[in-house]
């Protein structure tokens, strides 16, 4: 028999991994993206008999109702599959009281039987097999079947008809057990599960009772229970992609009327754009430049315009002004003999005929003038700069009294940021004090 068990096992796991599989494809990828609980443990307890309604009984004719318990974890993966590591303790008894079920009298050399069941551990597959109302995003019924397989390790004890006590090697028996079983699992809240279920234990031995005759031993387990999601959000076991997909659908449906709705509105306002840009766009005189923008409508065919649409006029000739080394020296000259009042923008006097010439350079030649005043790092710098500007100022008035073109005269102040000497000796923080002058 114990081939036979473990050629049912692969056969049983199989069809409902291909049946989680199937119904996992069908989970849309927005489930897996969201935040769900996916771990959970559960206690339960329950009844513990040793008969089976898929499987017949055991070798005794009165199977007794026992106390058991058990506890699990599991990992919920999509909403219909997940896995479940189970443990369970508890006895199982039975005896021969009664007479079969077919009428014949019980002459059995074994009065009863009790086996304590130190411990049962098995992995099973559990598919939730529909949630109760398919239209709503998250239900709080579902039930599910599981299968799976494990070992479980027990004592069993056999009272004679003579009222002899026997014990079954006095050694822990461990065997290979296949479990299949149905329930119901009840939402309370986001964390916490009623659980009702029947667990069906098909032993791969014939010891389980003490007695060993044809046919292996088999037994039930019948529980109530809690179970608790651990994490945040949602529990994944109670999600229903497919009402997910449905409002997805519909929701997709609806943006896809709305967008139609716009690009028919969009289409008209187009249209319309092309009209207003026909009218913008009429050039009567064909100048390129449009009717609405053209102040000299009419122009004759060939004429240059501006941007106005009128037509534009012949550049004055460019004077070249040629700076010869002498003027560099009336202006190199003036440098050198400008002075200012310390700490002031005031001009000294001696400072006068040098200026006098630059200014008559100016007039005569028709010269722009940039002026550039320098400080040393002496002071505040907004000092500075202010001193600077100042200077380059008074320079500008003072040759402006003189005749020169105020228009051709640009006076700027730079402070102490373009030194041309070191500030860390009087020579050099003297040479820094100074204003520019650039003839072009």
């Amino acid at each position: 028999m114990k081939v036979s068990l473990f050629k049912a096992l692969p056969v049983a796991l199989a069809g409902l991994f291909m049946g989680s599989a199937a119904l996992a494809q069908e989970t849309p990828s927005a489930t897996t993206a969201a935040k769900f609980r996916t771990w959970s443990i559960g206690v339960n307890a329950g009844v513990l008999t040793p008969v089976s309604p898929l499987g017949g009984r055991n070798d005794f004719s009165n199977n007794k109702y026992n106390f058991g318990y058990g506890l699990y974890i599991k990992k919920q993966f999509t909403p219909y599959f997940s896995l479940r590591l189970d443990g369970v303790r508890g006895k199982l008894s039975g005896d021969n009281t009664e007479a079969f079920g077919s009428g014949a009298a019980n002459n059995s050399a074994v009065r009863s039987f009790e086996t304590q069941l130190e411990y049962s551990a098995t992995l099973n597959a559990v598919v939730n097999m529909f949630n109760i109302d398919m239209f709503k995003k998250e239900n709080a019924l579902q039930l599910y079947a599981l299968a799976g397989a494990g070992f479980a390790g027990y004592q069993p004890t056999i009272t004679t008809a003579g009222g002899t006590t026997a014990f079954g090697g006095g050694k822990t028996i461990n065997e290979l057990i296949i479990p299949v079983g149905l329930g119901a699992k009840f939402k309370l809240t986001d964390a916490v599960n009623f659980d009702l279920g029947w667990t069906f234990n098909y032993v791969d031995g014939d010891n389980l009772d003490g007695v060993y005759r044809n046919g292996n031993d088999k037994y039930s387990y019948a529980h109530a229970g809690l179970e608790f999601a651990l994490g945040s959000g949602k529990q994944l076991a109670f999600h229903n992609p497919v009402a997910a997909t449905y409002d997805e659908a519909v929701a997709a449906k609806n943006t896809a009327n709305a967008l139609k709705s716009d690009l028919d509105a969009q289409k008209a306002e187009n249209a319309k754009l092309r009209s207003e840009m026909a009218d913008i766009l009429k050039d009567t005189d064909g100048d390129g430049v449009a009717d609405k923008l053209d102040k000299c409508p009419g122009t004759p065919a060939g004429t240059v315009v501006d941007g106005s649409g009128c037509p534009l006029k012949t550049p004055e000739k460019v004077v070249e002004r040629i700076i010869t080394e002498e003027d560099r020296k009336v202006v190199k000259d003036a440098i050198s003999n400008l002075e200012f009042d310390l700490g002031k923008a005031t001009i000294r006097s001696k400072s006068f005929a040098t200026l006098n010439r630059v200014a008559g350079l100016l007039i005569q030649k028709n010269f722009s003038l940039k002026l550039a005043g320098h400080t040393d790092i002496t002071g505040s710098r907004e000092l500075n700069l202010r001193l600077s500007k100042e200077r380059a100022e008074s320079v500008k008035a003072y040759l402006v009294t003189q005749g020169a073109n105020a228009s051709r005269i640009e006076a700027t102040g730079y402070g102490p940021d373009q030194p041309i000497a070191t500030n860390k000796t009087a020579a050099g923080r003297q040479q820094n004090r100074r204003v520019e002058f650039t003839l072009y």
